[in-house]
Formats: C-alpha cells, sequence, structure tokens
C-alpha cells in the first residue's frame, strides 16, 4: 500500500487528532522537505511498514559503531556487545544525513554489515523531490529532539504490539539473515522480550507516539498532506 494524499485513506486520519500537527505547506512557498521518524522494538515491523508507505526509506541501523569501537557499551554482567543500547550507534552521523537529505534531497550514508558489524562502504541516498521521507531504527526515538529543534520533523512514532509476537518475528529475520550466533540471538531475543514495554516506555517519553501499524499509516497519510506533527502527547501512556 503506498500513500495517495489526493483522497482520504479509509485506514485512519479520522482518528488523528488534527490539533497535535502544524502545517508546513502554503500556497506561495515549497513545500520543505520534513522526516518521520520510525521507532520500536526490534523485529516491531518497522522495515515493513516504511515499506508499505512508498515514500523514501534511510536506514538508520546503518550508523551503527563498528566493532571495534572503544565506545561500544557492553550487556552488565556479560562480555555481549550491547547492541541494543543507543551508545552502539552514531546519532550525531544520522542527525546529519537527515539534515543533509531535507536541505539538498541527497546525502551520503555508510553501508554496514550487521553479521560483522562492520561498515563495508557508502553509498548516495536520494530522495529525488519527495516532500517526505522515513527514517527508521531501534534508535530513532533518541534524535526526535534535535530533529524538532532543527525544523526537520513531520512525526515521530514508535510501533508497539505483543512481546511474545515481536521475539518470534526477530527471531526468524535474524536467523534467516544470519546476523549474529545463535546464542547470541537467543541471549539478546529473551532479554528484549523481557525489556519490551520499558523500550516502549522510553521512546514514548523521548517524543515517539506508541502505536499501531494501521493507526501509524494514517498519521504518515496526515504528514504526506502537509500537517507536522509537535510532538508526542503530554502524558501519552503505552
Amino acid at each position: 500500500m503506498t500513500l495517495d494524499t489526493n483522497k482520504r485513506p479509509e485506514w485512519s486520519p479520522a482518528r488523528v487528532n488534527a490539533s497535535h500537527f502544524c502545517s508546513v505547506s502554503s500556497r506561495s512557498q515549497p513545500i520543505p522537505t520534513r522526516v518521520v521518524l520510525l521507532a520500536g522494538p526490534s523485529g516491531s515491523g518497522k522495515s515493513s511498514l516504511a515499506a508499505r508507505t512508498g515514500l523514501p526509506v534511510l536506514r538508520l541501523d546503518d550508523f551503527y559503531k563498528e566493532h571495534d569501537d572503544p565506545t561500544l557499551p557492553r550487556v552488565p554482567g556479560s562480555t555481549d556487545i550491547d547492541w541494543d543500547s543507543a551508545l552502539s550507534w552514531d546519532a550525531d552521523a544520522a542527525v546529519a544525513s537527515i539534515a543533509e537529505l531535507c536541505r539538498s534531497g541527497h546525502t551520503d550514508v555508510p553501508v554496514y554489515d550487521i553479521a560483522t558489524s562492520s561498515r563495508t562502504g557508502t553509498e548516495n541516498f536520494r530522495i529525488e523531490r519527495s516532500p517526505l521521507f522515513v527514517a527508521e531504527g531501534i534508535f530513532a526515538a533518541d534524535i526526535v529532539g534535535r530533529c524538532q529543534e532543527l525544523g526537520l520533523l513531520a512525526d515521530a512514532l514508535c510501533l508497539r504490539g505483543r512481546p511474545s509476537t515481536t521475539f518470534r518475528r526477530r527471531l526468524v529475520r535474524d536467523l534467516r539473515e544470519g546476523r549474529k550466533s545463535v546464542p547470541f540471538l537467543l541471549r539478546r531475543g529473551w532479554r528484549l522480550m523481557r525489556a519490551e514495554r520499558r523500550i516502549v516506555a522510553r521512546q514514548t517519553a523521548l517524543g515517539a507516539y506508541p502505536c499501531g501499524k494501521e493507526e501509524a499509516l494514517g498519521r504518515f497519510a496526515a504528514a504526506a498532506a502537509g500537517r507536522c506533527h509537535r510532538g508526542a502527547p503530554a502524558g501519552r501512556t503505552v
């Protein structure tokens, strides 16, 4: 499914509270390019949802640090690198790329191989003339404030669902793609399943709106129609 802003989508904008959006377009000025940050626990379905929108998608996971970076955090009580800590990710580079995309429509981004925890090159990512694009990844919520301060933010979403479903989806994907060793994936998966509600609560506190896929598609449609979200409603619970 792709977004068609020439008609009212059947799936949801009626449920969107328009008071949380601000106009980013006018008849006399071109529509500025904005980003929708799509966060959520690993395995929550961010990539598949982003693809459904038909918008250009920036993969924020490509901004992971490399395996030999001395600043990489460790899982407490383990020698495992904590790839679920925002400290394992280069937020400054991600924000810089988003800003350049909004300004010029293209930017050079790293190509990251999760299996080897290393960057294998760079590619020039372009959004052409699109006034809206998606930046998705498990750390997307960590840059909500910075993107909002820079005037780049159209909306920020956090996908949520059942922890058991997320666990199964994540494990199947990671095994299929050979992302890490099986023991590592099982340890990580169990840890993340127990922590999932806390992860969603943290991302919500950082400014990402918690929702399911259909509501998220409604908010994408609102953003594509030229309404930008001011931030997560205060006191929103998950």
